[in-house]
């Protein structure tokens, strides 16, 4: 008979766990959520105050079954699931699903999995947080009644399957304005000049101009005017200065810093926090809390001084700007201070490198740094150039970790490094002056974790959603993550050197763009859509209003349903309303450019089931519309009916390749050249209006060379059996169907009468059972 049987979410976690406690323990995993709502609308009694129907997940039956053996047999059962809202509400499920009675239930809880915590928690055990499980009940009810109320609408009068979500359509709306930010911007340039004086024996001073010209013919009147000018220094400050460490991680600074540093998605982040989570090394990893515990700040602290010095040790203590936070609660740090790597799969050990070394740094000294100015005077002009630079005294917490930014200004001035000697009064002599065209930038777009840290800002979601909100967006096809070849744009450049001006016409790439989130048309006209007939679904302070109410019922200040009711009345109006009285013209599905110079035909630009098209004709005209698929980046707002008549000069003929013609089309599965009969594609990245004849000869080689590698037997009796090299290895393909070679038998040495008796002796696959599946609105589960 087992005393004690303890339930988490996960087998890794379990794992971990069983090593603390002694035999009279038994650690089990639920494997997560173990009961949701059913699909249909019989979900949630609306009548009866949105009371919600759960059944045990199908997935889950079993895991109940195999538990609810073990609950019979043991004396306590203790729940130990996460340390927050979604944690609480899996042990409340798992205590409504196992029946257990309140005397032999006990609900622990830990936010890291080290001996003391468990162990601690185990002597410290409490009753389930009912305003918890009410809070994330609130949010689970909310977002299905969102869903599966408003995705039918969107189905009628937009495009079948699609979905709306409380939290995942304000994060669309923003990437979309972003966008059309972006796309309404008008750079303006001025000219930025910047000087190169030779002080000797190999050593230059680089300085700048302490004001831009808007036109060229200024920056052009202000070199000539300094043709026989003298330049000397005219002051030298120097001020001391310092750098503070930031705060230790919470889940939405390490998304963020994950990002910039390892390159890490935030979905990818969040899989491998976890995994240290429940290996023991971190603490838990949803949080928005920068707090540190003092027992955890005095392990630092001895660490620090160990290894650095005590000059090193500064104990901090942050505290969250955000009200929301859960100051209880700690910020993401190692359970241990001493193990300064670990030892596992690559990812593993680099997150752990980065939490440890961003909460180790929390604890230490500022950086002592030295600034200083050099300002430099024109003989006869009242603008003065500037030279800066940075001496680090003493380097603090900048040994262990430098914070990266999301900065993309090519003209930042920081971190110039150390200026040569000078003296007030040096007379300088000018090795040239050069005034640059520079251009504005447009606002920049969204990474993903520059996303959550705007989501974060306007106070939208928690720390658990952040990653799931991304992950849907780009799941529903409403945002894509891609990088976009810039264009090239012309600049001046005007320099002076040795008395006289020279200028010059540069070339230069703007607007590339590398794993950024730009909108796709359909998540474009679903943001209209909603911003325009459900406008409060997608308003900031509406969202982060409901945020705030979910915060309240965790705390036990109001009634969920309450909370429910006052906003389901209304949106349940506007609903019906929208449903009633929006025809599919109002979604704006369908643009009417103009007409065909030629045909006189009307143009279209809509979407359709497979993307975003321009259409000429209609299907009253005697000949049948013509299509065309727009190219990537191409917005159906946007199209003018210039480019689109650009669109129908597909197929497009690159060129000739050993004697036969090389064309470029878009086909079903997307662009392509074509050769002697065979289709090479040609991915996201080329465009078949463009690609040359070089790169496509290229992909054709290439794609040569992979199919030769693939091929490792043909027959003269019939062309359409070959024996191939698979990604999982060498198989038979005949006639489209594809046949595993035995174990045992090698590749290269079948003969046509094997492979045949191979493919007859092979049972036919049998056909997925179970009928039609029943279509159901999607609906975000956060």
């Amino acid at each position: 008979m087992t005393k004690n049987l303890v339930i988490v979410e996960s087998p890794a976690k379990a794992k971990t766990i069983e090593k603390y406690l002694g035999k009279d323990y038994l650690v089990k995993s639920s494997y997560g959520h173990v009961r949701d709502l059913p699909k249909g609308n019989g979900a949630i009694d609306i009548e009866n105050g949105f009371k919600p129907e759960y059944v045990i997940s199908p997935d889950k039956k079993q895991v109940i079954s195999e538990l609810k053996k073990l609950v019979k047999d043991a004396e306590i059962v203790w729940l130990a699931t996460d340390d927050d809202r979604e944690g609480e509400a899996i042990s409340w499920h798992l205590k409504e699903a196992l029946n257990l009675k309140d005397d032999h239930t006990k609900r622990i809880v830990f936010r890291e999995i080290t001996k003391n915590a468990i162990l601690n928690a185990i002597q410290t055990p409490r009753t389930i947080d009912v305003d918890l499980v009410n809070a994330q009940q609130a949010r689970r009810v909310l977002d299905r009644l969102v869903g599966f109320e408003l995705s039918p609408v969107l189905w009628k009068k937009i495009k079948a399957g699609l979905s709306a979500g409380r939290v995942q359509s304000v994060a669309v709306r923003m990437v979309v304005e972003r966008e059309r930010e972006v796309d309404a911007f008008e750079p303006k340039s001025a000219y930025k000049v910047n000087a190169i004086f030779d002080l000797g024996k190999g050593k230059i001073l680089q300085a700048d101009l302490n004001k831009r010209f808007d036109t060229k013919e200024e920056a052009k009147a202000f070199l000539e005017s300094c043709t026989d000018a003298a330049f000397s220094i005219e002051k030298l400050e120097t001020k001391p200065g310092k750098k503070s460490p930031a705060a230790p991680f919470t889940t939405s600074t390490l998304q963020q810093e994950a990002s910039r540093k390892l390159y890490f998605s935030v979905s990818q982040t969040m899989a491998v926090a976890q995994r240290l989570y429940e290996a023991g090394h971190i603490t838990y990893m949803r949080t928005d809390s920068v707090n540190l515990s003092n027992e955890a700040r005095q392990f630092a602290a001895n660490e620090i001084v160990s290894h650095y010095g005590e000059d090193y040790l500064k104990n901090r203590q942050f505290k969250n700007k955000s009200a929301s936070a859960q100051e209880a609660h700690e910020a993401i740090r190692p359970t241990n201070f001493a193990n300064h790597s670990i030892s596992g799969e690559r990812n593993d050990v680099k997150l752990y490198d980065l939490i440890w070394k961003r909460a180790i740094a929390s604890q230490m000294s500022d950086a002592k740094l030295e600034k200083t100015t050099a300002t430099i005077d024109i003989t006869g002009r009242d603008e003065k150039l500037v030279a800066t630079g940075e001496v680090i005294k003493f380097d603090g917490f900048l040994k262990v970790y430098i914070e990266s930014t999301d900065d993309e200004d090519d003209d930042n001035e920081e971190s110039k490094g150390m200026l040569p000697p000078l003296d007030k009064g040096q007379v300088l002599e000018l090795n040239n002056l050069r005034a640059t065209e520079r251009f504005s930038r447009p606002p920049a777009r969204y990474t993903e974790a520059s996303l959550v840290k705007r989501l974060e800002e306007k106070g939208i979601g928690r720390p658990s959603t952040y990653a799931p909100t991304i992950s849907t967006i780009q799941k529903r096809n409403y945002v894509i993550k891609e990088q976009r070849e810039g264009v090239e744009r012309k600049y001046n450049e005007l320099v002076l050197a040795d008395s006289k001006i020279d200028e010059n016409v540069l070339t230069e790439i703007t607007g590339a763009e590398k794993n950024k989130l730009f909108p796709t048309n359909m998540g474009m006209v679903v943001n209209d859509f909603l911003t325009k007939n459900f406008s409060n679904i997608v308003d900031y302070s509406f969202t982060a209003k409901v945020e705030e109410q979910f915060d309240s019922i965790a705390s036990g200040k109001i009634v969920w349903n309450d909370m429910i009711n006052s906003f389901y009345s209304g949106f349940h109006t506007t609903v019906e309303d929208a449903d009633k009285n929006l025809t599919r013209s109002d979604a704006g599905t369908t643009r009417k450019l103009g007409e065909h110079p030629e045909s006189g035909k009307e143009m279209f630009v809509k979407i359709g089931k497979y993307g975003p098209y321009v259409q000429i004709g209609t299907q009253e005209d005697e000949e049948k519309p013509l299509y065309a698929s727009l190219r990537k980046g191409q917005y159906m707002d946007k199209i003018t009916l210039e480019e689109a008549l650009e669109l129908f000069k597909l197929p497009r003929d690159v060129g000739e390749f050993e004697g036969k013609k090389v064309v470029a089309a878009i086909g079903r599965f997307g662009p392509y050249v074509r050769h002697d009969g065979k289709f090479v594609s040609l991915g996201k990245e080329l465009d078949p209006h463009t690609v040359d004849l070089d790169t496509a000869i290229e992909l054709i080689k290439a794609k040569r060379e992979a199919d030769a590698k693939k091929l490792i037997k043909e027959f003269e009796q019939d062309a359409d059996l070959k024996v191939l090299n698979g990604r999982w290895g060498p198989y038979i393909s005949f006639k489209k169907k594809n046949y595993k070679i035995p174990k045992g038998t090698e590749a290269e040495s079948l003969t046509y009468e094997k492979c045949i008796e191979i493919i007859e002796s092979t049972p036919d696959k049998k056909s997925g059972g179970g009928g039609k599946k029943k279509k159901t609105a999607k609906t975000e589960s956060k």
